[in-house]
């Protein structure tokens, strides 16, 4: 018999245990080539070189993928090669060499690695349209695609996945030389034997643990201020001890007491869920940890993008509430009326406004640490009628004469509400308005690239305001807004290309040429990219965190199928066996999920200040869908249980 034979009776053989190794190879594969198809395309490079943002996304959410498959493809192969240590300590009992077993593992790696870049490759053929569609439906693009046969693609997918089959084959020579037969023959028996906890030790540690994770979640909502780096640093290092302490002391101390409690005997059913558990805590603290930590992460970032997403529209509505506007500058005069008279000429439906504004140009002093710190800054602010405002359309509130309304978004973020109402003082010249900054609310009133910091007054007070600072017509303080409104969406669109034309630049730049509806698909743009990355990345470390698991209880199994034996010769049903087994993986599986989906939600309440509408039903239907799937591998993982179980008599 040759070496290759032998390679493919051994391949045959173990075939039962490498179906699902072998399935996630190829759905790594396939993920991995299609974004690799992505990159290459012809209509995302297009998208790509107009946007920095979007060309650094996908090279670095690339390298992040390189990352997650191999790690999993190392994490997974780490453990079948444990799991067939007696098979190759049986090849070298019958007088195989080292290297004549290490030749027999690497040909058999290759090949299967061979095989699911071929297969992987194919199917990502297959699917790599559907994929493209959905990026392209996400970033609002609407033109004709085609995917197109990218020979990039197929080299760049290869040259990952051979260097990730040379890796492991790297692995399989250290574990052969490495290990003496004795340590083959005994590596399926090498267990975690429970000891005795210190009792004072360990309940201080186990508090400690559960402390360090409180203190996370506390700071978390506390974190947006000077010290927000550090802040962010902290909440990460403690949440992850926090985490590991749990796993690794806290835990296990209560799987002790409860062991305590019952004197030892602890039954059928926590025999087999509990005990199990207790023995292997130790070893699975790390692996729990790094899963939990991570899906937390991940589970954080495919929420926040999707609530980005779903936010877009209420994100854009807040930093430009009108879609057009024109000012009474010089470089702009006349451009108003030019610019209805088109809009009526084109059929597009709109409402015109005029608001008049007061822009204080710098020339105040507040009592607020937002805006006078350290640094002593006066912003320009400007003022508004709330009447004028109404009138136009906008729900505000009219403030009490002398008083004024902050509508200024950073201001509403990093300001306290104990330091309103805030004393707010013109200055020109030897003349000095006190007003009274009564409250601060986030939605603005007037388009982010117009005026200063926005303030509503009562038109009584905006006349005073005007009498005292405008002398005469060619004042600097007054200020008059055309306002446009466009309520249907196609004809918005028509209306924003009408606007972009050069001739209603006024001589700006292009930077601040922006409307409602660009601003819009600008927004739809960016975050629709980020949740394509995010919900690809999130899929391909669910497969991967899941299969990890999925193979570590494989494995488990297969140690203790000699006790299911002796459990059915006693005269325990299958049933009987299986309450116990669906306990310990309702824990493997049940604990790691529900601490990932706390720490998440307490990391997106964090974020929160970047949301501009209600984020509850988007992180909840990203943080379900994601558990679903989770899910489907405890799922796999008892019915595995139920035919060792089964099989075990």
């Amino acid at each position: 018999m040759t070496l290759f034979d032998l390679v493919i009776r051994s391949m045959r053989k173990n075939i039962k245990h490498y179906y699902l190794y072998f399935f996630a190879l190829i759905f790594s594969v396939v993920l991995y080539f299609v974004f690799a198809t992505l990159q290459h395309d012809a209509a995302v490079i297009e998208k790509s070189a107009k946007s920095m943002n979007m060309a650094a996304a996908f090279k670095a959410a690339g390298i992040l993928l390189i990352f997650i498959a191999g790690i999993f493809v190392v994490y997974a192969n780490a453990i079948f090669l444990k799991r067939r240590s007696r098979e190759i300590g049986l090849y070298q009992l019958i007088g195989l060499t080292k290297g004549a077993v290490a030749r027999l593992l690497i040909i058999e790696n290759a090949l299967l690695g061979a095989g699911a870049l071929i297969i992987g490759i194919g199917a990502g053929m297959l699917v790599s349209r559907v994929f493209l569609l959905l990026l392209m439906k996400l970033i609002g693009y609407d033109g004709f695609i085609a995917v197109s046969f990218s020979l990039a693609a197929i080299i760049q997918t290869a040259v990952v996945f051979v260097a990730i089959i040379i890796l492991t084959s790297a692995q399989m020579l250290v574990a052969v030389y490495r290990n003496t037969l004795l340590d083959l023959f005994n590596a399926d028996k090498k267990g975690e034997h429970p000891k005795k906890p210190k009792t004072v030790v360990s309940a201080v540690l186990a508090l400690l643990g559960i402390g360090l994770i409180i203190y996370g979640y506390w700071l978390s909502g506390r974190m947006i201020n000077e010290m927000l780096f550090f802040n962010m640093l902290a909440v990460l290092a403690s949440t992850i001890l926090g985490t590991y302490l749990v796993f690794r002391v806290t835990i296990s101390w209560l799987f002790y007491q409860i062991r305590a409690r019952k004197q030892g005997h602890l039954g059928l059913h926590n025999s087999l869920s509990l005990a199990p558990l207790m023995h292997r805590m130790k070893a699975n603290a790390n692996s729990l940890t790094i899963i939990t930590v991570l899906s937390a992460m991940t589970l954080a970032m495919v929420a926040g993008s999707y609530s980005l997403f779903y936010s877009s529209e209420k994100m854009a509505q807040t930093s430009m509430p009108f879609d057009f506007t024109f000012t009474n500058y010089p470089n702009e005069e006349g451009l108003a009326d030019e610019f209805a008279e088109e809009l009526k000429v084109a059929g597009i439906d709109f409402k015109q406004a005029s608001i008049n504004a007061l822009d204080t140009g710098g020339m105040l002093d507040i009592s607020s640490r937002y805006w006078s710190g350290a640094n002593n800054v006066r912003p320009s602010v400007s003022f508004y009628m709330a009447e004028q405002l109404r009138a136009a359309g906008k729900d505000v509130q009219i403030p009490p004469k002398g008083s004024a309304i902050s509508h200024d978004m950073n201001l509403h973020l990093e300001a306290k509400p104990e330091e309103f109402p805030a004393t707010l003082t013109i200055m020109d010249n030897d003349l000095e308005l006190p007003i009274q900054v009564v409250a601060v609310e986030k939605d603005s009133i007037m388009n982010m690239n117009l005026g200063g910091s926005p303030m509503i007054v009562s038109e009584e007070t905006f006349a005073e305001l005007e009498g005292n600072l405008v002398t005469d017509e060619d004042s600097d303080w007054s200020l008059v807004i055309e306002t446009f409104q466009v309520p249907d969406d196609d004809q918005r669109a028509k209306a924003s290309a009408i606007f972009m034309q050069d001739k209603y630049a006024g001589g700006a730049p292009t930077e601040y040429r922006m409307d409602y509806h660009t601003l819009y698909q600008n927004a739809i743009q960016t975050n629709g990219l980020l949740i394509f990355i995010a919900g690809f990345l999130g899929l391909v470390f669910l497969i991967s965190t899941g299969s990890i698991l999925y193979f570590k209880q494989m494995t488990e199994a297969e140690q203790e199928k000699q006790g299911y034996a002796t459990m059915r010769q006693l005269g325990f049903t299958v049933q009987d066996i299986m309450r116990g087994i669906v306990r310990k993986q309702l824990f493997v599986f049940g604990v790691p999920l529900l601490i990932g989906l706390l720490h998440s939600i307490f990391a997106i309440k964090a974020a929160s200040f970047l949301f501009m509408s209600d984020i509850t039903v988007p992180a909840s239907i990203a943080m379900s869908l994601y558990a679903l799937i989770y899910l489907v591998f405890a799922f796999l993982t008892v019915g595995y249980y139920r035919k060792t179980v089964k099989a075990a008599l």
